[in-house]
């Protein structure tokens, strides 16, 4: 099911978020959506790579805004 998180910049492909990512920070959820993608296409399952996806993100924004200070 790799196409659920493809395309997500385009407007009608935002409706097929899952619901945990909907309110999340565009940048948060766009992150989230790359790494889910990249799991998926290694086969790792849907709800798997879904949660590892969001919180990879938010791991990488925390490291991230870490190092900036």
């Amino acid at each position: 099911m790799l196409s659920v998180y493809q395309n997500i910049i385009h407007p009608l492909e935002k409706r097929r978020l899952p619901p945990s990512y909907k309110n999340q920070p565009i940048k948060l959820r766009n992150k989230a959506v790359e790494i889910a993608n990249a799991l998926l296409h290694e086969g790792t399952s849907e709800g798997i790579a879904i949660v590892t996806g969001l919180k990879r993100a938010r791991e990488f924004f925390k490291t991230k805004n870490d190092r900036t200070k």
